[in-house]
């Protein structure tokens, strides 16, 4: 008898980014598969092997599911969980450790305690001696400290990254894998919409950015939490998720239930595919200012702004955009209401003087051109 079907949908999913990360990779280092091409059991001196591998996942002989699995060598490549405890990244920690050593894939994780509430940082050690028991490793449990710029939710958000990064650079991952499903990026398409933003962030959250990928965003949250039950995985439920101080939290229990009531089910399905739909039209968009950034920059650096007046606006703010990157402004300082104010050198100069974008940029039209630059370079 198979897993059930939640179970199996979730280790497809988490199967084909494998796949994916090992063909970027190439192929995988001799030391990590055995002369049949197999994933390489760990040696330990001869040893056999403890009597609790039986019940492990990742670094083990034998899944619960009853399957012999042979884990990867220690030299093999290395993919990070992020795991915050909830049903979402658990099922998806379970899921890796099942699939990873098929492609002779090591498997750790790192569980970040934010310290918002009372308890956090036992928790955050409870989650990573399960997984640890679990038999993913390495595991760490990493406390970061929140600031406030940009509020609580951004700043914890920040502050997450900013660890996975920095764990990932430490043990040297060739990928973190993030447990986002279809609800989550429902909910990043409605707050994107309610902020007025544009399309990049209409798209809402990629499959793959960098390090970072995400297996889950085309099923839904009720299949985590069904193949956490059906594997007997405990999971911590987040207060903060239904706290409804949090936007995202009024956006799930209040905003998203008003629709389906209204609109009928199926609204998270159309957000999810709106954003797949938004990504493509982003995607050839920058892939389109890119180009003419290149064709129509001078030799100095400059844009020239005549050949600037003559591209579509969506394709012109991009451009702004990349070049105010590119001069210094911080990506997140930098707003819609900042480009449009340097699209207006191009569409509405009146002998305007410099403007100031964050990150100490000035932009200043001359000789028909326009100049990004940081203050005082």
């Amino acid at each position: 008898m198979g897993p059930h079907p939640a179970v199996a949908a979730i280790r497809l999913a988490v199967r084909r980014t494998l796949a994916e990360l090992a063909a970027d990779l190439g192929d995988i280092t001799p030391a990590a598969r055995s002369p049949r091409g197999r994933p390489a059991a760990l040696a330990l001196s001869g040893a056999p092997a403890p009597e609790s591998a039986t019940t492990l996942i990742g670094n083990a002989r034998r899944h619960p599911s009853g399957l012999p699995r042979t884990p990867a060598a220690p030299g093999s490549p290395l993919v990070l969980v992020a795991v915050s405890g909830g049903a979402d990244s658990m099922a998806l920690a379970i899921a890796t450790a099942f699939e990873a050593p098929k492609l002779g894939l090591r498997v750790g994780a790192v569980t970040v305690d934010h310290g918002l509430q009372d308890g956090s940082g036992q928790r955050a050690r409870q989650v990573a001696d399960r997984l640890a028991e679990l038999g993913l490793d390495p595991v760490e449990a990493v406390e970061v400290l929140v600031g406030r710029q940009g509020g609580p939710e951004n700043a914890a958000r920040e502050a997450r990254y900013a660890a996975l990064d920095e764990a990932a650079e430490r043990f040297g991952a060739v990928a973190v894998l993030l447990g986002h499903t279809r609800d989550d990026q429902a909910e990043t398409v409605l707050m994107g919409l309610a902020r007025g933003s544009g399309a990049r962030s209409l798209a809402g959250m990629p499959a793959q950015k960098g390090r970072y990928r995400r297996p889950l965003l085309e099923l839904d949250r009720a299949a985590t939490r069904t193949a956490c039950q059906e594997q007997s995985i405990p999971v911590w439920d987040d207060p903060h998720n239904a706290d409804p101080a949090y936007t995202r939290a009024r956006v799930r229990h209040e905003v998203l239930p008003v629709l389906e009531k209204h609109l009928g089910t199926g609204v998270v399905e159309a957000l999810a595919r709106t954003a797949r739909l938004f990504r493509d039209d982003a995607d050839a968009l920058d892939q389109w200012a890119a180009l003419a950034e290149r064709d129509l920059r001078t030799a100095e650096g400059a844009l020239d702004v005549p050949r600037l007046a003559e591209l579509p606006p969506a394709v012109r703010r991009r451009l702004l955009r990349r070049a105010a990157l590119r001069a210094g402004c911080p990506a997140g300082d930098l707003f819609a209401r900042h480009l449009e104010t340097v699209d207006l050198l191009v569409t509405g100069w009146r002998g305007q003087g410099p403007l100031h974008l964050p990150g100490g940029v000035e932009v200043t039209r001359t000789c028909g051109t326009l100049v990004f630059r940081r203050q005082g370079d």
